[in-house]
């Protein structure tokens, strides 16, 4: 058993350096192909920090922007599990590469170590925007502080040093986003990451709903995302290959919004364009839809029995 995990390793590794270079998706961005690890980042603390922000705006869900403007921001979280990992939808990657398609990648930092090679090559695309989606998805209403400030530290820390590793320094040196998983806070939550200098950054439309693998299951979604979209809207999407057939949906939603007159951009860029339109508690659609998942995924979303303190 010892030789049979050994040669999986040598082949992995060798797959690595093989494909290093390539945007193309290969195995290794597949679901669970990589070896799960849950422990902590080789730095815990960012060399970076955040200025506290003077005002807890709360949960950003969509900005209201004044004129004709047709402005909107699509972004895509990017996460796992303490308990497992996740892949790598570069087939979403690429046709926004292609397209030069602006976009918002909410990363959790743990998938960031995983996807290591991925995360580096992304950081040189300067029209990526990646923000913080938590070290292993903790549910930042069920946490404790320490357990919330270790979750948003060490994929502070995490970005830094693949930054590094990178050689990336066009890119920003510490993420300024936010975003909530599960969508989920509380009041002490907000003030944490206010504290930490992060801005919190919700949706206002949820382009999933299962599976789009089958071309007519996407436009039909399509047409159900493109006509939630208002001016100013912030679509939620995945490129974890979690759930399935993202490529498709996007596709279709692009080409509907695109034949419309609306222009893609970062989230930082849609805040810079008007107004915030906040909450004081996430959700995915309707206040509280998101409660259930308290307690499907481990004691505080990170898939674990026991609480994430960080330590």
């Amino acid at each position: 058993m010892k030789i049979l995990r050994a040669l999986i390793l040598v082949c992995i590794l060798s797959a690595v350096s093989y494909a290093a270079d390539s945007w193309t998706a290969d195995p290794l961005d597949k679901r669970r192909a990589l070896p799960n690890d849950s422990a902590p980042p080789e730095r815990t603390t960012p060399i970076h920090t955040l200025t506290p922000l003077t005002t807890n705006e709360g949960v950003i869900r969509r900005v209201r922007l004044s004129g004709d403007v047709k402005a909107a921001a699509l972004t895509f979280d990017m996460c796992e599990l303490d308990t497992t990992t996740t892949g790598c939808d570069m087939d979403v990657v690429n046709f926004l590469r292609e397209n030069r398609i602006p976009a918002t990648l909410f990363m959790g930092g743990k998938w960031m170590r995983t996807h290591s090679r991925r995360v580096k090559q992304i950081m040189t695309d300067p029209i990526f925007e990646l923000a913080n989606h938590n070290w292993s998805h903790g549910n930042s209403a069920l946490l404790s502080r320490e357990g919330l400030e270790a979750q948003i530290l060490w994929t502070q820390a995490e970005y830094e040093l693949l930054r590094e590793e990178a050689g990336a320094y066009d890119a920003p040196e510490s993420m300024t986003l936010f975003r909530l998983p599960y969508g989920r806070n509380s009041e002490a939550a907000l003030k944490t990451i206010a504290e930490l200098g992060l801005r919190v950054i919700q949706w206002d439309v949820a382009a999933e709903a299962g599976d789009n693998s089958r071309p007519e299951r996407a436009r039909k979604s399509a047409r159900r995302v493109a006509a939630m979209t208002r001016p100013g809207s912030i679509l939620l999407f995945h490129a974890n290959l979690v759930p399935k057939g993202t490529v498709n949906l996007l596709r279709e939603v692009v080409r509907i919004l695109d034949g419309e007159g609306y222009v893609f951009v970062k989230v930082s860029e849609l805040l810079s364009m008007g107004e915030a339109e906040t909450v004081r508690d996430g959700y995915f659609s309707r206040p509280k839809d998101n409660y259930p998942l308290d307690k499907k995924f481990g004691v505080d979303g990170t898939g674990r029995r026991t609480r994430f303190t960080g330590k």
